[in-house]
């Protein structure tokens, strides 16, 4: 085989002509478009990146403001929720003073009606015993009950400052029963005597004395009976009570 060296040297100027030609009319605007797109694909990414990076900080920004929300609505729960504990506390502390203080006037009511119900039982009781030891004593009655009685009242006289028993002239004897005419001499004589004076005597009866004497002048009044005792032993009763 030989090798046709005109042959090969117009091959390779074709060659080089094509290479030209290709670079010329193909490869640069080959090349520019290709960059052209690249440059406007770069752009887009660029921009895709700034929608991106511009989306990401609005999303933030929408996370912390539902974050906002959250901890706003945490905020406001809890401040409900404190407000509802002291209208609570209030009402409960209110209601307890409530009952506390109906308790204390029901027990106030309690200790007041129990205490007029001893109150009135034991006035019952008083009345009772002093009934009953007025019903006794009535039964002891006569002369000689009569004697003593007036013996107690004239001691009763006789103790009494001499001036008070000066400035007495005129007195009324008040029985139980009616004394009769001896009994009266001797009650005006023993009456004098123990004022140290005659006195003006006038004599009532009143069934009321049970038994026993009452010496009564305008300033003076000697209560010697059952009524008398029978009624400072019902003060004395009262006053225990």
């Amino acid at each position: 085989m030989t090798l046709d060296w005109w042959t090969l040297g117009l091959q390779t100027i074709n060659v080089v002509i094509l290479v030209w030609l290709l670079q010329r009319f193909f490869w640069k605007p080959v090349s520019a478009m290709i960059a052209q797109r690249r440059g406007a694909a770069q752009e887009a990414l660029t921009q895709a990146q700034a929608a991106r990076d511009k989306a990401k900080l609005e999303l933030a920004a929408i996370d912390k403001t539902r974050a906002g929300f959250a901890d706003e609505r945490e905020a406001i729960l809890a401040q409900a929720r404190e407000q509802a504990a002291r209208e609570s506390t209030s009402k409960l502390s209110e209601a307890t003073r409530q009952a506390e203080a109906l308790a204390a006037a029901a027990k106030a009511n309690v200790e007041k009606d129990k205490a007029a119900a001893t109150q009135a039982w034991a006035t019952h009781s008083s009345d009772l015993a002093v009934d009953i030891a007025k019903r006794l004593a009535a039964r002891l009655t006569g002369p000689a009950i009569q004697g003593v009685f007036l013996d107690w009242a004239l001691k009763a006289v006789r103790e009494l400052p001499a001036t008070a028993r000066s400035c007495v002239s005129a007195l009324v004897v008040t029985t139980a029963t009616p004394l009769d005419d001896a009994e009266q001499v001797r009650a005006t004589k023993l009456i004098g005597e123990a004022f140290g004076a005659p006195l003006h005597v006038e004599f009532a009866a009143d069934p009321a004395l049970i038994a026993g004497l009452e010496l009564r002048t305008d300033h003076l009044v000697l209560a010697n009976s059952w009524r008398a005792d029978l009624a400072n032993i019902l003060a004395d009763l009262a006053h225990d009570k």
